[in-house]
């Protein structure tokens, strides 16, 4: 099937990335054909490093797709870098400001005109020290009970090992793997009819991040922690 046309900015983004993330790292993926093929979906990812978009991006567009992240509004301000996240219709985030609500609005309209939303309810990098999910923000519950899509849990792993910012160490040799993984689309049925309270959201949020930390624990061959990571004041 043909590739979805992203316009002249995805291309370039996709000429530059696509190297990149194979100079930097070989690929391992699991799940990719789970990724319709057209109409909307929304995929629930975990952050652990600001490289993690770009792996993301390409793993998403390999399936055929545009991805559109929620990002930091601060990025279309970057000199080239905000001329690209415009071009390619990416979605800013203006968290504590009267535009917050805003970048909501904009997510559910990519979603209404079928298009794919990648978003990471954590907010910004986990500071786990594990690098597990640590609690999230409930807009992706607003996201996925509002409408009648996909939404795929997903969890991608060493990302971190190439760049961790809290330790400021890009570390690009001896060469990485990175393994994304897509699990099935989750059952929100039960929660589509009840009405939206802070309780609900928080427990749609905790559902969906709880199949992103399994898919995680897969990938790492580990234990999973119980509960999620929260910032000490």
């Amino acid at each position: 099937m043909a590739k979805e046309k992203g316009g002249f900015w995805v291309g370039l983004a996709a000429a530059v990335f696509y190297p990149a993330t194979a100079v930097m790292a070989r690929r391992r993926n699991d799940g990719g054909e789970r990724v319709p093929r057209t109409g909307g979906a929304l995929i629930v990812m975990n952050h652990v490093s600001h490289l993690d978009p770009v792996y993301d991006a390409v793993f998403t567009h390999k399936q055929g797709r545009v991805p559109h992240f929620l990002a930091k509004h601060s990025l279309w301000n970057v000199p080239f870098v905000g001329t690209v996240v415009k071009g390619a219709r990416q979605i800013p985030v203006y968290r504590g400001t009267a535009d917050a609500q805003q970048s909501l609005r904009a997510a559910h309209e990519a979603l209404e005109k079928g298009l794919v939303v990648i978003i990471y309810p954590e907010g910004t990098i986990t500071r786990d020290p594990d690098g597990w999910p640590m609690a999230s923000r409930t807009g992706v519950a607003r996201l996925a009970l509002e409408h009648d899509v996909p939404v795929l849990p997903a969890a991608r792993w060493g990302t971190r090992d190439l760049y961790d910012h809290y330790r400021k160490k890009f570390r690009p040799f001896p060469r990485k793997t990175v393994v994304t993984k897509v699990g099935p689309p989750v059952d929100l049925g039960a929660y589509r009819d009840k009405p939206q309270s802070l309780a609900l959201l928080r427990e749609v949020t905790d559902v969906l991040m709880n199949e992103v930390k399994d898919l995680l624990a897969d990938i790492r061959e580990e234990q999973a922690p119980d509960g999620f990571y929260t910032k000490k004041a």
